[in-house]
């Protein structure tokens, strides 16, 4: 049946839709969930993901049912690829992350009749696997930076190094792993210190650099 010469229901197109996106929803609720989320507890992140990974494969699905040709996917992939928010610069871990998913619905969405079940499953489990092996079992961590302003500026001497350390993490709270001096004020008697620590020690918030 159709109406206004649009079929209302094709059963075959429309089971698969359900199975592929089950799959997809699926694989990247893993990553996102269990694997980024775990890691860094940013539920703004979360809740980016997910939708976009939902958004992006319904695209693709849907608009490669009307034959659009690979140059568009490839297309619409790097233009969502290179999404950066006004408020925030991105930090590259949770870029990468984005292209991750993205990737992944890409895959899952167009991926044809010469593609087979088997390969596609390998596929997402390997892009799992290795994002499980990056996050968890290396043990890798994120480094990361802010710019403070400092007023101490006697404490900025190199020979007073280990004091200058002790005084930041006592007003930051955060267990610094290094510093750097950048532009020095001594008209106003401040300085502009950045300071260095791994993520999983400090909560990032949305004034990270």
């Amino acid at each position: 049946m159709a109406f206004f010469e649009i079929e209302i229901l094709n059963l075959k197109d429309f089971l698969e839709l359900i199975f592929r996106f089950g799959f997809n929803f699926i694989t990247v609720t893993v990553i996102v969930k269990f694997l980024y989320y775990r890691a860094s507890h940013r539920k703004d992140y979360f809740f980016t993901y997910i939708l976009i990974s939902t958004v992006i494969f319904l695209m693709c699905f849907l608009l490669e049912n009307v034959k659009l040709e690979l140059g568009f996917a490839l297309g619409l992939f790097a233009i969502f690829g290179i999404i950066r928010y006004r408020t925030r610069q991105i930090p590259i871990k949770e870029m990468t992350y984005l292209f991750v998913v993205i990737g992944i619905s890409v895959i899952n969405a167009l991926s044809n009749s010469n593609v087979s079940y088997a390969e596609l499953v390998f596929t997402n489990l390997a892009i799992v696997f290795v994002t499980y092996i990056l996050e968890r079992l290396l043990g890798l961590k994120h480094e990361a930076k802010k710019t403070i302003n400092y007023e101490k500026i006697e404490l900025i001497k190199p020979n007073k190094r280990d004091e200058l350390l002790r005084d930041l993490e006592e007003r930051t709270g955060i267990k610094i792993n290094r510093v750097e001096i950048g532009e020095i004020n001594f008209l106003k008697d401040s300085a502009k210190v950045s300071i260095y620590y791994f993520q999983n020690n400090f909560e990032v918030n949305q004034a990270d650099v």
